[in-house]
């Protein structure tokens, strides 16, 4: 059995299993994406003003996804040897990972996206092994 890998992924965190056929190594990557900016001063109101502390929705955005694909091409170096990959998550984060595979030219690598609830480390090691051996 050659490198494979299997992840867990949302948009706060992701976990990696790399198994062999003798070992696995399990690493967590936090995501430092922030969805709703915080407000710069030390008091919540500050005047007639506040509204122009918080950065338009556009910028917010674009900020939200650079921090995103930092994340994701943080998770791609730690995939980025194994021959097969699974993802495994609730919600878009694994579709938009996906994505961000393919632009590095490792599409072809993803061989299953699969909704997942939360899973604990040994539950997602035991379904990535059953996964690949099965």
């Amino acid at each position: 059995m050659k490198t494979k890998a299997g992840l867990w992924i949302d948009h706060r965190q992701a976990i990696v299993v790399i198994v062999s056929a003798t070992s696995e190594e399990i690493k967590q990557i936090s995501s430092d994406a922030e969805k709703q900016l915080r407000r710069t001063g030390s008091t919540p109101l500050q005047g007639n003003f506040e509204a122009q502390k918080v950065p338009a929705d556009n910028k917010q955005q674009r900020v939200y996804t650079a921090q995103l694909n930092t994340f994701y091409d943080e998770v791609i170096d730690c995939i980025r040897d194994a021959e097969s990959i699974l993802i495994l998550g609730p919600g878009v984060a694994k579709d938009e990972l996906k994505v961000r595979i393919e632009e590095k030219k490792l599409g072809e690598r993803v061989s299953s996206i699969e909704t997942a609830d939360n899973m604990t480390e040994p539950q997602l090691v035991a379904k990535v092994r059953q996964y690949f051996d099965g």
